[in-house]
This record gives C-alpha cells, structure tokens and sequence, in this order.
C-alpha cells in the first residue's frame, strides 16, 4: 500500500459527511446496533447451521418480497451464484452458460466457476451494453443456463428496459432454459421500472440478492426460487463448506437493513439522478445520464493519480468522505471513479458536491 493510500483511508476514517455509502461505524456500535435489532425485530434465538432464528424469518421475508416459493441464505454471495448455476446446469445437461462478459462471475472472482465447476461460459454480450433477446437467440445449441446482471455494474451500472427484460424472459422460456437473475443490486434497480420487486422476480426462474451493499448488512445473500432447486441449494450450500453453526449476525444485519434501508432506495436513486444532473449542468460526463439506479460513473479529465491526491487534499479539508478510487479511462488524459449514493448523502447539497468533483477537474 502507498503512501497515498493510507492517506485517503485515514481521510475517510477522520470524516464527519460521506457523499458515498452508509455513515461510517465503528465495530463495537455495529455490534451494539445488532443487540437493538435484535430486540426489535423479535429475535430471540440462535439459528443452528442456518436453521431457524433469523435465518428462518430472513428466508421467509425474501422469499415473499421476491414472490417465490422459496429462498436460501447463503454467507457469501459468489458461492451462492455457482451454486445456483450447478443446479440448473445439472438439469439440463450441458455446462454452458451464456452471460454477459462483463459479468461479476468473469471479471472478479480468479476463474473460480469454471475451475470448480467446469462451466463453459457463452459470452451473451460483448462490452458496456446489456443483453436482449437477439443475442440470446444468436446463441445456438443446447444451454444450462442463461444469466442476466442487474444492473451491469462493470458497463457503469446499465439496467435492460422493462421490455427489453420481459423478452429475454420470454425467448429463454420459450427455448425452456433456465433464467438466473444477478440481483445483487436488484433492491436499488427497483425504482428504475418502477414496479413490485415480485414483478421483476417473476420474470426469472432463481434470483439472487445481496445484502451488504445498499442494505448494509454485514455480508450476505439469499437464492430464491422453486422448492426444489432450493433444496438442492441447501445440500450445495452445505458441500461447500458455506453452512456456518451460527449465522444469525449475518441473517440479524440483512432483516435490519430491509427494514431500514429498502424503504429508502428510491431516495438514494433520485439524490444520485439530482447530483448526476448538477455534474452534468457542469461540464461533467456521466455515465449513463441519467443513472439507472444509485450508482454511476464519473469522467474526469487528469490522470487517475493527481486525483487521487487532489482527493485526499480535499477530503483531509472538508472532512468528508468521497470517491476516491480513481481509475484511467479508455480515453487518454481521462480518469472515472464509482460513485454510489447511499443514506450519507441525503443530508449534504448535490450542488455543492458537483462542485467538490468540478474543483477535482480544476474546473
């Protein structure tokens, strides 16, 4: 780690606002905060290896939320996925996948799907753009799976149309091939079609959620879908090694943040759409414009390490906490960085912020 690095962490860590994510807190107040939770949401026994307890009201809420038969909690999100894809590839025979080659699955977890589960992924879309029932149909032969991400985080958080969505749906029901939907930002894609998350669920046959990144818990997720796909999560879940003695932390933290922070993704959306409309009113590219859900990518002329360190310059005056992870673009003598708009900014201007990025620029 550089010099640099430490600077911006100890200037995020001394900050008093956040532009990005949930207000900094400390170990010992989030354990404290768990306690509390525990009071109010009832909760008044341990699960045992994921039985039970808030595991058990977890697995029912999300499963009702989603309109789906059934749900399973897993600790780890990505051990989730391929489980998910090992079901419905076993199903149907064939170990092919198509996905977008954007994918999480493809870009950040070191090849473990295929490794571990010798899957041959089909590339259903190439580059920042997402995925139709054109390009389903350009895949031919047999599939054990179709994925689809929403949103497409590594294409800057794109989102298909609501018709774009229900076609896939429908071409991949038409050629019975299991539909497998990466929701890990599903819970801040909801205000972008605007209708009931049962509603979106439905479109596909296993949804996956997460739950430490708009809710804030502190790690987690569920698969939901049939009773008997969720069954053979269970027995998954337990081969690799994800069926802890006590989830209960995990399970108690997600109950908290859906019922604290899932209320509030359409206001994190709309602040990001306000700051992303300063920026844009500024000079500033974003992308897309508007944004389809909380989160966006900002462009800025400069290269990404006199950023970062005009960044730390202003974080260590203003005593807040901003994006820092700059990054260089495609485009020579350009730099982007995420941001993504969670409850630490609903208090703060988003004029005022636009201004912080445009002083970044030097403009």
């Amino acid at each position: 780690m550089s010099d640099l690095d430490d600077r911006l962490r100890a200037a995020s860590r001394a900050s008093t606002r956040w532009v990005v994510g949930h207000p900094r807190v400390s170990p010992a107040d989030a354990f404290a905060a768990l306690a509390a939770d525990a009071e109010r949401l009832g909760v008044e026994e341990w699960d045992g290896y994921g039985d039970r307890g808030p595991v058990a009201m977890l697995e029912r809420e999300v499963a009702e939320l989603l309109g789906k038969p059934a749900s399973v909690f897993f600790v780890s999100g990505v051990a989730a996925q391929q489980v998910m894809l090992r079901i419905w590839c076993d199903r149907e025979g064939s170990r092919r996948v198509a996905i977008p080659d954007l994918s999480h699955l493809l870009v950040h977890e070191e090849d473990g799907p295929r490794l571990l589960h010798d899957f041959r992924f089909e590339p259903l879309t190439r580059g920042p753009r997402t995925p139709t029932a054109a390009d389903l149909a350009a895949l031919p032969g047999p599939l054990g799976a179709v994925l689809v991400e929403l949103p497409l985080r590594d294409a800057g958080y794109l989102l298909p149309s609501w018709d774009e969505l229900t076609a896939l749906s429908a071409a991949a029901r038409e050629r019975a091939v299991p539909l497998h939907v990466d929701g890990a930002r599903l819970w801040e894609s909801q205000p972008f079609y605007d209708r009931p998350l049962a509603e979106i669920a439905g479109l596909a046959d296993s949804v996956y959620v997460s739950f430490y990144k708009g809710l804030g818990g502190l790690s987690g997720a569920v698969l939901a879908g049939p009773e008997d796909a969720m069954a053979q999560a269970r027995l998954w879940r337990r081969r690799m090694g994800g069926t802890l003695y006590r989830m209960s932390p995990y399970a108690l933290s997600a109950l908290a943040g859906l019922r604290d922070r899932l209320p509030q993704m359409g206001e994190y959306v709309a602040w990001a759409r306000s700051l992303a409309g300063e920026l844009d009113g500024l000079g500033l590219r974003v992308s897309p414009q508007p944004p389809h859900t909380n989160s966006f990518r900002l462009f800025l002329p400069g290269d990404a390490e006199r950023l970062r360190e005009r960044t730390a310059d202003l974080m260590e005056r203003e005593l807040v906490d901003l994006c820092w992870g700059w990054v260089p673009a495609d485009v020579p003598g350009t730099s982007w960085t995420e941001v993504t708009i969670l409850s630490g900014a609903l208090d703060l201007d988003p004029a005022q912020v636009a201004s912080w990025f445009a002083g970044l620029a030097g403009t």
